[in-house]
C-alpha cells in the first residue's frame, strides 16, 4: 500500500495535530475583527448605489428607536449597511437624539453625511409660493401638491370659526388674510401653524401708520383688504393699481356700483375666466354689478401695492376701465367715452 502524505497522517492522528496556540487564536479573532471593521468603514464611507444616481428623499417617522432608523435608511436605499450606521451613532453619541422629519438626501452622501444631517435635523424644506391674488381654494391646492396638507383640511380650517378667533380676525373665512409670499415649509407642521404663518406675515405688512390711514378714509382692516384684494384682482400690473383704486373710490363715493368682474367670477366659481350675461345676474353680495359699495369680504389675498394703492388712488376723475387686450387698461370719465374706448379694443380683438 502506498504511504499517504505526511500531513494526512498528521491530522488523521489527533495526538500528532498541531495545537493551537492562544496567540494563534486570538490573532484570528483580531485579524476577523479588523476585517469587520474595515468592511464596515468601507460601507459608511461609500456612497450607496441610489444615491449614486440622484438624491434621495426619506421621512424619518417620529418615535422610532436608533434599530428602526438604520432600518428605514435602509430600505430607503441610502445607506449599505444598517449595523454601520448603528455603530457610528453609538460612537458619536448621537444615538438618543437623532431627529424625525423628512430628509432630502443628496447625491452621493456617505452614511457620515447622513448621520450628520439626521443629528441636526436638517430636515427639507418645501418652498411655497403664494402669488398676489391667490385664493384660499388655490393655496389649499399647492399644498396639497407638496403633501404638507390636505386640500380639505385647509378649507375647513379657513372658515373654521374658533381658529379665526385664535387669531383674532372677524371675518368667516382667511380668505384675504393671508399674506401673499414665498413660504418655506417643513414635512410635520399642521395646518394650523403655516395658516398662522402666513396670517402673521399679514400683521407684519399692516404697519400702524398703515392702518391709520386705513381708518382716516373710513376703512376698516377689513374693507381695506376687500378694496385692496378687488384691485390686486382688476390690475395685471403694478402701475396701473393706484388708476383702478381712482376708479372704485370715485364710484364709492357717487353710489355707484363697483361693477368688477373679478367680484362676480369669485361669487360664480369662475376664477379669471370670461362671464356670460347669465352670471352678471347672479343673486349674491359679492356680485357688485347688481349691489352697490364693497362686497362682504375680500375675494383673494392682495399684496402690499395693492394695500398701498387702496388707501393711496391715484387723483384722477376716471369712473370706467377697459381692458386694452395686453396688460393695460384705457381710463374714461364719461360712460359715453368708455363705450368707445369698449367697442374700440373689442373691435381690435375680432379676429380678421
Amino acid at each position: 500500500m502506498r504511504e499517504g502524505p505526511r500531513f494526512l497522517k498528521i491530522w488523521a492522528n489527533p495526538s500528532q495535530r498541531p495545537a493551537l496556540g492562544g496567540k494563534t487564536l486570538l490573532g484570528a479573532v483580531v485579524l476577523a475583527g479588523i476585517l469587520f471593521l474595515a468592511l464596515q468603514g468601507w460601507w459608511v464611507l461609500v456612497p450607496a448605489p441610489a444615491l449614486q444616481a440622484g438624491p434621495q428623499v426619506v421621512e424619518i417617522p417620529a418615535l422610532k428607536g436608533l434599530f428602526e432608523v438604520a432600518g428605514t435608511l435602509e430600505r430607503a436605499g441610502v445607506i449599505r449597511s444598517p449595523l454601520g450606521f448603528v455603530l457610528l451613532s453609538a460612537l458619536r453619541g448621537s444615538a438618543r437624539s437623532l431627529k424625525a422629519g423628512e430628509y432630502e438626501i443628496p447625491q452621493n452622501a456617505n452614511t457620515l453625511l447622513i448621520l450628520s444631517l439626521l443629528e441636526e435635523g436638517k430636515v427639507k424644506k418645501h418652498q411655497v409660493r403664494f402669488p398676489e391674488g391667490g385664493t384660499v381654494r388655490e393655496l389649499a391646492r399647492l399644498l396639497a401638491a407638496e403633501r404638507l396638507a390636505r386640500a380639505e383640511d385647509v378649507l375647513g380650517l379657513a372658515g373654521y370659526p374658533s381658529f379665526l378667533r385664535s387669531l383674532g380676525i372677524e371675518a368667516e373665512s382667511l380668505e384675504g388674510y393671508l399674506f401673499p409670499d414665498t413660504y418655506h415649509f417643513i414635512k410635520g407642521m399642521t395646518t394650523e401653524e403655516m395658516l398662522a404663518r402666513m396670517v402673521l406675515r399679514l400683521r407684519e405688512q399692516l404697519t400702524p401708520d398703515i392702518l391709520a390711514r386705513a381708518e382716516a378714509r373710513g376703512l376698516t382692516l377689513h374693507q381695506l383688504l376687500t378694496l385692496a384684494s378687488i384691485i390686486e384682482m382688476e390690475a395685471v400690473v403694478p402701475q396701473e393699481q393706484p388708476l383702478i383704486s381712482a376708479v372704485f373710490w370715485n364710484r364709492l363715493g357717487r353710489a355707484m356700483p363697483l361693477q368688477a368682474d373679478p367680484t362676480v367670477q369669485y361669487a360664480v366659481g369662475k376664477d379669471r375666466r370670461a362671464l356670460s350675461r347669465a352670471d352678471l345676474q347672479v343673486n349674491s353680495p359679492f356680485n357688485t354689478y347688481r349691489f352697490p359699495g364693497l362686497p362682504p369680504a375680500p375675494i383673494a389675498s392682495p399684496g402690499k401695492a395693492a394695500i398701498l394703492a387702496a388707501i393711496e388712488p391715484a387723483k384722477a376723475p376716471y369712473l370706467y376701465f377697459v381692458s386694452t387686450g395686453g396688460d393695460r387698461h384705457h381710463f374714461s370719465v364719461t360712460l359715453e367715452e368708455h363705450n368707445s374706448a369698449v367697442a374700440r379694443y373689442r373691435l381690435a380683438r375680432t379676429p380678421k
